[in-house]
């Protein structure tokens, strides 16, 4: 009896990370949200909310989890972007140092701001758990939209990357640590 259920548990174990692997985000195209978020961590995610700020597709941007010691000077710098887009629209969060903090770092922005709509921008691989993250903090009232950056994740990053959504999302289930 233990042998099965232990395989009906391997089974189902594989069958939702088959389905998580090609449920993965993906780009998102012309689409209008009222502020997009970029949780530091990956390559191509800064630019890429750089991108979509400029495009004139939402009105203001928050990078989540920047380093204390990191000045919008050297952003600016590093991106290619004129330093008024700081003073105007790119905000820095940094209080963040995990894909949960980002989320309520972002949850405390987007409320100071009255935003009901937020483009989530980052990797393929981390928009499962980070949108998972997101919706909690934000609750029902702000719609979450996911534009994930393509980074072919190898196979161990997300059998990782899993684990930690299903630890996530049954802490959130139970109530387990907010």
């Amino acid at each position: 009896m233990l042998v099965r259920l232990l395989a009906v548990a391997a089974l189902l174990y594989l069958l939702g990370f088959a389905l998580f692997s090609f449920s993965l985000g993906r780009p998102l195209g012309a689409r209008k949200t009222d502020a997009i978020v970029v949780p530091t961590g990956g390559p191509g995610r800064i630019s890429r909310g750089i991108a979509v700020l400029k495009a004139g597709e939402a009105k203001r941007m928050l990078i989540s989890g920047t380093a204390p010691d990191v000045r919008p000077i050297e952003l600016a710098i590093e991106y290619g972007v004129e330093p008024r887009w700081f003073a105007c629209c790119i905000d820095l969060g940094q209080e963040a140092v995990d894909t949960r903090s980002n989320g309520d770092e972002t949850a405390e922005w987007v409320r100071t701001h009255g935003f009901r709509s937020v483009r989530l921008v980052t990797a393929e691989w981390h928009m499962p758990r980070a949108r998972l993250e997101l919706t909690h903090a934000l609750g029902p009232d702000v719609e979450v939209v996911g534009d994930a950056v393509v980074t072919h994740p190898r196979f161990g990053m997300l059998v990782r990357e899993y684990n930690k959504y299903l630890v996530r999302r049954a802490a959130i289930l139970f109530g387990i640590g907010g």
